[in-house]
């Protein structure tokens, strides 16, 4: 694709598909001139080097979480709505979450959906301070959540670039695994569930733990009306 007829938009969209297949290690733009049928040096016509296409899309995958109206479903079920999106795209994009511990990335898409987490916090009756403090609990529990599936991501893309099978790998460390976790007897009752698969959890841990943690959220502001 000749430099005159790239756009950045093209970039930002081939860049995501390339990461979701490769990961931030396999992000590179020889690869990505590749994807699109255009020599590397194009690339850099519309972004400067690595980290500002890493900016660019990291901020670009925000606009698919749907910003849910409270005033229409209620504050609750608009934080539900966003926290389960917010799941929903790292699991994915999951090289996003590795890379907000590599890169410096903040645009106006993340933005978006800070601003409205604050505006449904506040106008549920929290304080600003007591705002940031949910905004901040929701968010990081959902990414509490999606680090799994990330790791796992990533592993497994990082031992099918080496030497070996890697499902024999991963069959011989879960072997291993079940070794150590067979001394301890509440870890031993648990090896024939879904929850000792790698990088798993058990069944419901996100619905569950997000409706725990809302319920909370809901009785400091019962107590503050009852006040």
């Amino acid at each position: 694709m000749p430099r005159n007829t790239l756009t950045k938009d093209q970039i930002i969209r081939t860049a995501v598909e390339l990461l979701d297949d490769e990961g931030l290690e396999g992000l590179n733009m020889r690869s990505l001139g590749k994807r699109l049928d255009s020599a590397a040096t194009a690339v850099y016509w519309h972004v400067k080097n690595k980290d500002d296409l890493v900016e660019l899309v990291g901020d670009e995958v925000w606009n698919e979480i749907e910003l849910a109206d409270p005033d229409a479903v209620g504050w609750r079920a608009a934080v539900t709505s966003m926290a389960v999106g917010l799941h929903e795209m790292c699991t994915r994009h999951p090289w996003l979450v590795q890379a907000f511990g590599s890169y410096l990335f903040y645009g106006p898409a993340k933005a978006r959906y800070d601003d409205h987490c604050l505006a449904v916090h506040e106008g549920a009756g929290f304080t600003r301070a007591e705002a940031d403090r949910a905004a901040a609990g929701v968010f990081t529990f959902v990414l509490g959540n999606v680090l799994g599936a990330a790791a796992t991501a990533s592993l497994t893309r990082r031992l099918s670039r080496e030497d070996g099978d890697p499902a024999e790998r991963l069959a011989d460390f879960m072997a291993k695994a079940r070794k150590v976790a067979e001394a301890y007897p509440h870890l031993r009752t648990r090896l024939e569930t879904p929850a000792a698969e790698l990088g798993a959890s058990p069944e419901d841990t996100f619905t569950h733990g997000l409706s725990t943690l809302l319920d909370g959220y809901e009785r400091q502001l019962a107590a503050r009306r009852a006040s």
